[in-house]
C-alpha cells in the first residue's frame, strides 16, 4: 500500500494491538473466577497460552525498558511460585513452621520422611503458578504497544465494563443467566464474574474508565462528556443492585478518583459554555445522580445499601474467622504455607465452632493471605510493590497535567480501587482483574513510547 494512503488511515492496529484485544475478550467471557475447577480457567488459560504462542512467533521483540518496574514483579511472582515447587530435603522441610501435623502422616505409616516441596498443597501452588500466564500474557502485548495504543485501550475496557453491566441488567430484572464458564450464584447479579464483589469493582473501574474516554482529548466532542456521566449513573445503579458492600465504597472512590482526573478538562469544558448553562449541567448531573439512588432505594433495588444496614457482626463467617487466619499466618510465618493453599491450611485449623454449611475458600483479606501463603518473602514483594504504587501515585498527581498525563493516574487510581477490594476481598485472583492491574501498573509507570519503532 503507498505510502499517502497508509498516512490517510486514522489508526492501524499493530500485531501486538490486536492480540490485547483478543486476550482482554477472551478474559471477559472467561475470566471472571478464581476457582481452579470451573471450566473457564481452562478455557482462559489455553487461549492465553495460543496468544502468547502466536505472539512469540510474529510480532517483533518486547521493549523492556518502558515495562521494566512491572516486569520485576510479575516476574519475581513467577520465580516465588515456583521456588515453592521445589522439593526440600525432610531436614529442611520439617523444621518449617507449620509442617508439625503433616510429617506426622510418614510417622504413623512407618516410612522415611520424603523429600516434599515448601508448599504444603503442591497442586494449589502449581495451579496459582499456571494462573500467571495471564498477567505474563498481558504485559509482553502491552511491551509493544504506542502511547497511542495506550489510549485507545480505554475504550475497549470500558466497552467491556458496559456489557457486563448489560448482562447485569438483566439478571436484576429477573432474567435468568447462567454463564457456563464461572461458577456463578443464581440470583446473584454478577454478570460475568463469579462474585458480585468483583462485579462491582469492574463497575468501579468502569466509572474512571468513563470519564477518562469522555473527556480524554482536550477538543473533543461534547456528546463523549455528557455520555460518560450518563455511564456514571449506569454504573452506580449496576454497584447498588449487586449486593456488595464493598463495592459501594470502591464506587464512590471510582467517581471521586475518576473526576479528580479529569477535572481541569470539565472546567475548561464549563468555561466554554455560558455562566448559566455551565451551572445548569452540573446542578442537572447531580441531580440525575441523586434521582438515581433515591429511585433505586425507594424501590427497595439498592441491595448492597440494604446489606450495609443490616449487617451484623456476629453473623458474618468472614469477620468470626479473622482470628483464625491471623492464628494461622504467624503459624507458617515466614515460610509461608505455599500460594494457593489457604483452603486445605484452613481445613487444619478450622475451629468447632466455625463448622457449617458455608464453604469459607479464601481469607477475604487478600493482603493478608498473601503473607499467610508466601511468608516473609511475599510481605517483602507485596510491601515493595504498594510502596512502588504509593511512590509513583505522588509523582504522577503532583505532576502538571499534560496529554498523557491522564493514563499514569488512571492507573494509580485503578489500583487504588484494587487495593481497596483485596483488603476485604480476592479480586485480584480472576483473570480478567489480574489483566486490568498489569495494564494499570503499565499506565502507572508512564514510560509508552510515543511511536512504534521499525
Amino acid at each position: 500500500m503507498p505510502r499517502r494512503a497508509l498516512s490517510n488511515i486514522p489508526f492501524l492496529p499493530s500485531l501486538s494491538f490486536g492480540l490485547l484485544l483478543a486476550l482482554l475478550a477472551l478474559l471477559w467471557f472467561a475470566g471472571g473466577a478464581s476457582r481452579a475447577d470451573v471450566i473457564g480457567q481452562a478455557v482462559t488459560r489455553g487461549g492465553t497460552w495460543a496468544i502468547l504462542i502466536v505472539f512469540v512467533l510474529f510480532a517483533a521483540r518486547p521493549r523492556w525498558q518502558p515495562v521494566m518496574p512491572v516486569a520485576l514483579f510479575v516476574l519475581a511472582a513467577i520465580a516465588l511460585a515456583a521456588l515453592q515447587l521445589i522439593p526440600l530435603p525432610p531436614s529442611v522441610w520439617t523444621g518449617l513452621p507449620g509442617r508439625e501435623l503433616l510429617a506426622q502422616a510418614a510417622i504413623v505409616t512407618g516410612q522415611e520422611q520424603p523429600w516434599r516441596p515448601l508448599s504444603i498443597s503442591p497442586a494449589a501452588t502449581a495451579n496459582a503458578l499456571s494462573s500467571l500466564v495471564v498477567p505474563f500474557a498481558t504485559l509482553l502485548v502491552l511491551a509493544r504497544l504506542t502511547q497511542a495504543e495506550h489510549r485507545r485501550i480505554v475504550p475497549v475496557l470500558l466497552g467491556l465494563v458496559l456489557a457486563s453491566s448489560m448482562i447485569g441488567l438483566l439478571q436484576f430484572t429477573g432474567g435468568h443467566f447462567d454463564h457456563p464458564m464461572i461458577n456463578d450464584i443464581p440470583g446473584y447479579v454478577s454478570a460475568s464474574f463469579a462474585n458480585r464483589n468483583h462485579f462491582a469493582l469492574f463497575a468501579a473501574i468502569g466509572c474512571q474508565l468513563a470519564l477518562v474516554w469522555g473527556f480524554q482529548e482536550r477538543q473533543g466532542a461534547r456528546w463523549k462528556g455528557l455520555l460518560a456521566l450518563a455511564l456514571l449513573a449506569l454504573f452506580g445503579l449496576i454497584i447498588l443492585a449487586t449486593g456488595s458492600r464493598t463495592g459501594m465504597v470502591v464506587g464512590v472512590l471510582g467517581i471521586g478518583t475518576g473526576l479528580l482526573i479529569v477535572r481541569r478538562r470539565i472546567m475548561g469544558e464549563l468555561r466554554r459554555l455560558p455562566r448559566w448553562g455551565a451551572i445548569a449541567l452540573v446542578a442537572g448531573t447531580v441531580a440525575l445522580l441523586l434521582t438515581a439512588v433515591a429511585l433505586s432505594v425507594s424501590l427497595d433495588r439498592a441491595v448492597s445499601l440494604d446489606r450495609a444496614l443490616s449487617l451484623e457482626v456476629g453473623d458474618d463467617l468472614r469477620r468470626q474467622a479473622l482470628p483464625t487466619v491471623w492464628a494461622m499466618t504467624g503459624a507458617y510465618f515466614p515460610a509461608g504455607a505455599g500460594l494457593g493453599t489457604f483452603d486445605p491450611a484452613y481445613r487444619i485449623a478450622e475451629p468447632m465452632g466455625l463448622l457449617n454449611l458455608e464453604y469459607f475458600n479464601r481469607a477475604h483479606n487478600d493482603l493478608l493471605e498473601v503473607v499467610l501463603d508466601a511468608g516473609l518473602p511475599g510481605l517483602f514483594l507485596l510491601a515493595v510493590a504498594i510502596g512502588w504504587w504509593l511512590w509513583m501515585s505522588l509523582r504522577v498527581w503532583r505532576a502538571k497535567d499534560g496529554s498523557s498525563g491522564l493514563l499514569p493516574r488512571l492507573g494509580s487510581a485503578m489500583l487504588l480501587l484494587v487495593i481497596i477490594a483485596s483488603a476485604v476481598d480476592y479480586p485480584a485472583r480472576t483473570p480478567m482483574i489480574m489483566a486490568l492491574v498489569v495494564i494499570a501498573a503499565v499506565w502507572l509507570s508512564g514510560r509508552m513510547p510515543n511511536n512504534a519503532p521499525r
